[in-house]
């Protein structure tokens, strides 16, 4: 994987204004463990761009141009009406979909699609491992925690005034209890990649991840192949010449994703990525559903951090939203047991190929 380094990606003044302007759309938690509340809809959107205090106008029409109505900060969550495609193409953008809110529109690459979706919490762990604990998924917008012994090693943790999971993340859940208010609390960390934080999140935002959620896709087909199209930015899963799923992707910008045909080498159910440089590098946990395929760390992997699929715009990893990279990772081979959850293959022809290709 990609060196680890420090990265300061917070900024105190901003984290402390945008804390009074998200109530707007969201009220501020009480306390760090608490499950935020959020407005009720079938369908909910978060506010993925940006840094802590970004803020982004709300638009009485689905295009840039159309009169501002209010305003939409980072981590806001919203009722997402509808996804609509602008009828006043702007050519300066490649996606032309934005989303109608409640209150007005907003451009949809920067809009995480979330549900608020809070679960019975276990006494114990089911016996999916032989050590206890299980994988689990946020299920909620985001999800407030505290750092086990408060001295965070992650740089992604270390200037967070209010440190959160985001819907879709998936961690490693090994010990349950009650806080003071009789609130069940999971323990979580990383298995793969990450600084060795431990952290403790509210039991009622994380879903198990059951053996059967990991249970292979068509594993009696051995004529697998991924095909990634560079220029398009699309993903293809092929059985023989059968196209069995499609789905839009984002890959590395200015080149940065190999061309050529690549086996996957490892698989991980969940994994931390860290790499590049201050200023612009990258420090994130809870990747889930991720497929290693270049030696420099390339991956296809599920993405929460951004909803610009079709654009070129990653250090050289293929992005899927969420429900894409978990249908790709159990397709792909090889299979991967719940436990460890993590596979390293060895010999060219026992994983199935990814190719890249430019039109």
């Amino acid at each position: 994987m990609a060196k680890k380094i420090a990265i300061n990606r917070r900024d105190f003044l901003k984290a402390s204004s945008f804390s009074l302007a998200a109530l707007i759309f969201q009220p501020f938690y009480r306390f760090e463990k608490s499950l935020p509340e959020y407005p009720q809809g079938e369908k909910l959107g978060r506010v993925c761009a940006g840094g802590d205090g970004a803020r982004f106008d709300l638009k009485a029409r689905p295009y840039a141009d159309s009169a501002t109505v209010g305003k939409i900060y980072r981590d806001d969550v919203f009722v997402w009406l509808r996804e609509v495609v602008t009828n006043h193409l702007d050519p300066y953008r490649i996606n032309q979909r934005w989303v109608e809110t409640p209150k007005g529109y907003i451009y949809l690459p920067y809009v995480q699609p979330v549900a608020n979706h809070p679960n019975v919490p276990l006494d114990n762990f089911p016996p999916y491992s032989k050590d206890g604990g299980m994988w689990v998924e946020v299920s909620v917008p985001t999800l407030p925690f505290t750092v086990n012994g408060g001295n965070p090693a992650s740089p992604w943790l270390k200037d967070e005034l209010h440190p959160k999971l985001y819907y879709s993340q998936v961690m490693w859940a090994d010990q349950i209890k009650n806080n003071d208010n009789g609130q069940i609390l999971y323990r979580l960390r990383e298995k793969y990649g990450g600084y060795g934080d431990v952290f403790w999140a509210a039991a009622e935002g994380l879903k198990p991840i059951t053996p059967d959620d990991l249970s292979p896709i068509h594993p009696d087909k051995t004529d697998k192949s991924v095909v990634v199209n560079l220029t398009y930015q699309t993903l293809s899963c092929f059985e023989g010449k059968d196209e069995v799923y499609f789905c839009r992707v984002s890959t590395g910008y200015g080149g940065a994703t190999p061309v050529g045909t690549i086996p996957v080498w490892r698989k991980m159910v969940s994994t931390h990525m860290s790499g590049g440089t201050t200023g612009a590098g990258y420090d994130t946990p809870g990747i889930g559903w991720t497929a290693l395929f270049s030696k420099d760390g390339a991956a296809i992997h599920s993405t929460f951090w951004h909803n610009d699929f079709g654009l070129a715009r990653t250090h050289g990893c293929v992005n899927a939203a969420p429900e894409d990279a978990k249908w790709i990772f159990r397709w792909l081979e090889p299979v991967v047991s719940y436990d460890p959850g993590d596979i390293t293959v060895n010999g060219m022809n026992a994983s199935t190929k990814i190719i890249l290709e430019e039109a």
